[in-house]
C-alpha cells in the first residue's frame, strides 16, 4: 500500500510538469500565431497544471484553507477557459461575445465565492487526496462556468466534425465528455481517478482543440489576395 501511494504522489507531480509542458506549447503557438483562441488554450492549460499542483502539494500534506479555495476555482475555471478557444469554430461573433464576457464574468463570481466560503479540511481531503465537494454554493456556481463550457466545446466539435472529419475533432469530444463527467468520480470509491480523468480529459482536448484554428487560418490566407486586389 506504501509503494502505490508513493506512486499516485509520483504521478501528481509528473502530470503536473506534463501540463506545464503543453502550456508552454500553448504559449509558443499564440507567439508564433498570434491566435487569441491559442491563448485561450493556454490559459486553461495552465489552470489545470494549477489544480494538479495544489492535489500534489496537499497529497505531501501541505494543506491549508487557501489552497482548496484555489483548487476549487481552478477546478471550475478550467474547461470554461479551454472553451473560449473554441468558440471561433462556429463562427459567430455576436455569440463568442457574449459568451467570452459571460464565462469571465462567471469565472470571476466562482473566484470570489471560492475564496470568501470556508472550507474544511476534513471534508475536502482524505490521505491526502481531495476527494470532498465544496459547499453546495461553490457547486451551483461552478456549474455555471462548467455545463455551458461542455456544451460549447461539444457543440464546437459536432460544427467542426461537420466540416471536415478530422482525428483532432474526435480527441476533442473524447476530452469534453470525460471533463464534463469528471465531476462524478468525487463520489467513486477510487476518487484519485478524478485526478487521471482530469489529466486525460485536457490532454484529448488540447490535442483536438490545436488542430481547430487551421481551417480559419487557412480561409484567412485565402482571402487575403482578394482584400489586396
Amino acid at each position: 500500500m506504501d509503494a502505490f501511494q508513493e506512486l499516485i504522489g509520483t504521478s501528481l507531480f509528473a502530470l503536473t510538469g506534463l501540463l506545464v509542458i503543453l502550456c508552454a506549447r500553448g504559449l509558443r503557438e499564440f507567439r508564433r500565431n498570434r491566435l487569441f483562441t491559442q491563448l485561450w488554450w493556454a490559459g486553461g492549460i495552465a489552470l489545470a497544471a494549477a489544480a494538479m499542483a495544489v492535489e500534489a502539494v496537499v497529497y505531501l500534506g501541505v494543506v491549508t484553507e487557501s489552497l482548496l479555495q484555489a483548487y476549487v476555482f481552478f477546478s471550475a475555471a478550467i474547461v470554461g477557459v479551454l472553451s473560449l478557444g473554441a468558440t471561433k469554430v462556429l463562427h459567430r461573433p455576436r455569440l463568442e461575445r457574449g459568451y467570452t464576457y459571460y464565462t469571465l464574468a462567471t469565472c470571476l463570481a466562482v473566484a470570489g465565492a471560492s475564496f470568501l466560503t470556508p472550507l474544511s479540511r476534513a471534508a475536502m481531503v482524505s490521505q491526502g487526496i481531495i476527494v470532498g465537494n465544496p459547499p453546495l454554493v461553490l457547486l451551483v456556481l461552478s456549474s455555471l462556468v462548467t455545463v455551458p463550457a461542455t456544451v460549447v466545446l461539444l457543440s464546437a466539435s459536432v460544427v467542426a466534425l461537420r466540416r471536415t472529419w478530422k482525428w483532432q475533432t474526435l480527441l476533442m469530444i473524447g476530452g469534453a465528455l470525460i471533463l464534463g463527467a469528471g465531476g462524478a468520480l468525487y463520489v467513486a470509491s477510487f476518487p484519485v481517478a478524478l485526478y487521471y480523468a482530469e489529466f486525460v480529459g485536457i490532454l484529448l482536448l488540447f490535442l483536438g482543440l490545436v488542430g481547430l484554428p487551421k481551417p480559419t487560418s487557412v480561409a484567412a490566407g485565402a482571402s487575403r489576395p482578394t482584400a489586396g486586389a
